[in-house]
């Protein structure tokens, strides 16, 4: 428990360094003091991070699905946006030294004022009656606390040209850094939202007969259905799968983020996955925590078939084996792979399904031919992509694990945000060829 308060105050408090980064840069560095535009973006700042971070708690805290859906999209596009204005931020850091230094140069040197010559009085004569005594008493001076000030005269000074520099210089750099960040998350949004594209690779197995040589297994993984993708993201995706027409379909862990009862009707177009050899489906990490069992359930109903640590033979002379995910471990289920793989005869190819590629190692140890895995996104939003190699073993694509091939697909979907950049979405139509073809 204190581990975790630790974690999160250390959260909170680079959470809440950057926001006011992004304040200073993008509100108080180009506004002034006082005036509306100020307020509207210091009330920006402190309202989207809170948008955000409802967001993220409101599945989990029982928040009605509908309000869910409001509050999902600016709360979760804002934490996109973030990323890239924070990034576009820093590198203008160091751009601003350099714009500066090359508007002094342009600058106008100012120019000399000469000063006044100086002006000789001329004798004046003295007219006699000015040396004769006075006979009135000369007026008193003004009280100087009375005194009526001389307006100034002329237009109001102008502000130094070194702050009129920095004033151009903030604007011109806070500008740039919000269209590069709104620029490319409207960008990954629109390629999210568009629906994935189809991928092929072909997979050389040594155990595949001839009669398998070219069979077709349409890989999908990562739907992520919740408040933002719903039932047209699902259409889009089994649109795609049934237009490759595959031999086997498999649907390898998350498909969702949240409970039967919300998504059910957006999860309903799976009932019209169409292949020869039917549809298979694998929990994921994001099942656990949303009711995997239900899901599992419900995902039966719509005609897919999960595979909880088993496995059958495919007519087509290969084993096909699925097993949970890791994360069911807290809920005493998690992959067996005794159970999914322990007895069966080696001599036969085997095509494992498995959410996380992280488990290769285990299917290396069983015999296993090939691992087909998502979990990672590609990284989902650079420069995820370079956490997301330090936790797996392949972030995206095929790589060899002694005798096990591990294929690990992008996504069909996103999740948080909406938003892919340099990691598109995919659905992979993996190819198998026989060598003894």
């Amino acid at each position: 428990m204190v581990v975790f308060l630790l974690v999160l105050v250390v959260v909170l408090a680079l959470l809440g360094g950057v926001h006011w980064y992004v304040w200073r840069r993008l509100v108080r560095d180009v506004t002034a003091p006082g005036g509306l535009p100020r307020r509207i973006g210091t009330a920006t700042v402190v309202v989207l991070p809170l948008l955000s971070l409802a967001a993220l708690v409101s599945a989990r805290a029982g928040v009605p699905f509908p309000v869910q859906q409001v509050i999902a999209w600016p709360g979760q596009m804002w934490l996109a946006v973030l990323l890239y204005l924070v990034l576009a931020l820093v590198v203008g850091e160091a751009v601003r030294p350099l714009l500066r230094a090359w508007l002094a140069r342009r600058a106008p040197a100012p120019e000399a004022v000469p000063a006044p010559a100086a002006v000789v009085p001329e004798s004046v004569p003295v007219p006699a009656a000015a040396t004769e005594p006075l006979t009135e008493p000369a007026p008193a001076a003004p009280d100087a606390a009375t005194a009526t000030p001389a307006a100034p005269e002329g237009p109001a000074p102008e502000p130094p040209a070194d702050v009129s520099r920095r004033l151009f210089v903030s604007r011109v750099v806070g500008g740039t850094a919000a269209a590069v960040a709104l620029g490319t998350v409207g960008y990954g949004t629109y390629g999210v939202l568009r629906g994935p594209r189809v991928k092929r690779v072909t997979v050389p197995l040594a155990k595949i007969p001839r009669a398998a040589h070219g069979y077709r297994i349409a890989v999908v993984s990562d739907i992520h259905l919740g408040p933002i993708l719903g039932r047209a993201h699902t259409q889009r995706i089994v649109d795609a799968i049934n237009s490759t027409q595959p031999d086997l379909i498999a649907v390898v862990g998350d498909l969702v983020d949240g409970t039967v009862e919300n998504l059910g009707p957006a999860a309903e177009p799976l009932a019209r996955l169409r292949a020869r050899h039917g549809s298979f489906f694998v929990t994921g990490n994001h099942e656990y925590f949303s009711g995997a069992d239900a899901w599992v359930d419900h995902v039966r109903e719509l005609g897919l078939r999960p595979l909880r640590n088993e496995r059958l033979e495919i007519a087509a002379g290969f084993d096909l084996a699925g097993v949970d995910d890791v994360a069911g471990e807290s809920e005493g289920q998690g992959p067996d792979f005794v159970r999914a793989l322990g007895d069966r005869d080696r001599a036969r190819a085997a095509v494992l399904l498995a959410h996380q590629p992280i488990v290769v190692h285990d299917a290396v140890r069983h015999g296993v031919d090939l691992q087909l895995s998502g979990h990672t996104h590609g990284g989902q939003l650079w420069p995820g992509n370079l956490l997301a190699e330090l936790a797996n073993p392949t972030v995206a694509g095929l790589e060899r694990y002694g005798d096990t091939q591990l294929y690990v697909s992008r996504g069909a979907g996103a999740w948080g945000p909406p938003v892919r950049v340099g990691a598109p979405s995919d659905i992979t139509v993996v190819e198998l060829a026989s060598k003894q073809a």
